[in-house]
């Protein structure tokens, strides 16, 4: 499967919120930017589209920034995903003569899509907050 690098960077930020989920207090973009060193103005435009689809919400002035709209564990991944690239299609072949072979692997592709959008789909910025958690015991910086 292939992830633009402004999708990822939106799973980033969308994880980073939800791991800051009920605090009460919006996330500058400056700190998520900091944190995982993605520029500021693209963010703003990654947080500007995911606003849109009415997945975070905004607020202005000194403690301003952004939370999530909804809770993590109703927005999934493939929610944020899909808002930034759109669902992927099956590969297909370009060239090839139609063959029981070429079927095969056509069929093949369209599962491999699938299983890949079902794991997007049940997968909740809620689980990877609590896998980011997980981690950090294991995140050792010198």
């Amino acid at each position: 499967m292939k992830i633009s690098a402004k999708a990822e960077y939106a799973c980033v930020a969308m994880v980073e919120l939800a791991t800051r989920f009920g605090t009460g207090q919006p996330v500058q973009i400056k700190a998520i930017a900091e944190a995982h060193n993605i520029s500021q103005r693209f963010l703003v435009q990654i947080l500007l589209q995911l606003k849109g689809a009415g997945m975070v919400a905004s607020s202005r002035g000194m403690s301003g920034g952004y939370q999530l709209a909804r809770t993590p564990d109703a927005i999934s991944l493939a929610d944020v995903v899909y808002c930034i690239d759109r669902a992927p299609e099956a590969a297909a072949f370009t060239g090839l003569h139609p063959s029981p072979i070429t079927q095969s692997l056509r069929e093949l592709w369209k599962e491999v899509t699938s299983v890949e959008q079902q794991l997007l789909e049940k997968t909740s910025l809620s689980d990877l907050a609590e896998r980011s958690r997980n981690n950090e015991a294991y995140y050792y910086q010198i």
